[in-house]
């Protein structure tokens, strides 16, 4: 294992969005190792994005985002999905990255499971991959960086030419400038293959 260690999620939010893409998203649970390349990702960068959960200050379901680098932001929305988050940034400013897709490596048949679907349905949204991964509020604040449970491994470099920037997705609510930058971050050929 190649666990990233709290360095890698200490940095500038944007940078680790997008070096996020071709690692590898770890699930321990029940004796199945789950895993998947993240292929998709969005940048949430703290108070003066007014996308971003902590703009209006810290509250309980938002306080891990205060907290150090390298911890899990888990939260519910819609009253029925779960959403990963990766913190970033020094702690005390409210960063995080959003796992938006995975192509499935390992722990397929469990994954089918758990999202009764197959395919690019499996994991191609962040609260489908939530779902087939069994990520939930019990990992909110979970350290990655311990190589239990819930961790990211170094698994591929992805060349800045392979990459794809967009306007974030679902954030009607954010100003417009937030909701126009470019901070959802795709690997190249998948989208072109799925329409992530």
């Amino acid at each position: 294992m190649n666990i990233l260690e709290r360095d890698f999620y200490a940095r500038p939010t944007i940078t680790v969005a997008r070096e996020l893409l071709g690692k590898k998203l770890v699930r321990q649970i029940n004796g199945a190792k789950l895993s998947g390349i993240i292929v998709e990702t969005e940048a949430y960068c703290g108070r003066a994005d007014s996308a971003c959960h902590a703009h209006r200050g810290k509250t309980p379901r938002n306080a891990v985002m205060f907290g150090r680098a390298g911890v899990a932001y888990v939260y519910f929305t819609y009253g029925m999905h779960y959403m990963l988050n990766l913190v970033t940034e020094e702690e005390g400013n409210p960063c995080a990255v959003l796992v938006r897709s995975l192509l499935p490596l390992s722990g397929q048949d469990e994954m089918q499971a758990r999202r009764k679907r197959h395919g690019k349905e499996l994991t191609n949204g962040p609260a489908k991959l939530c779902q087939a991964m069994a990520i939930d509020k019990s990992l909110n604040g979970w350290d990655l960086t311990r190589g239990k449970h819930l961790w990211v491994e170094n698994y591929q470099s992805v060349p800045a030419r392979d990459i794809v920037s967009t306007p974030r997705i679902g954030i009607d609510y954010a100003g417009e400038k937030d909701r126009k930058a470019p901070w959802r971050f795709l690997i190249r050929s998948v989208k072109e293959r799925n329409t992530v």
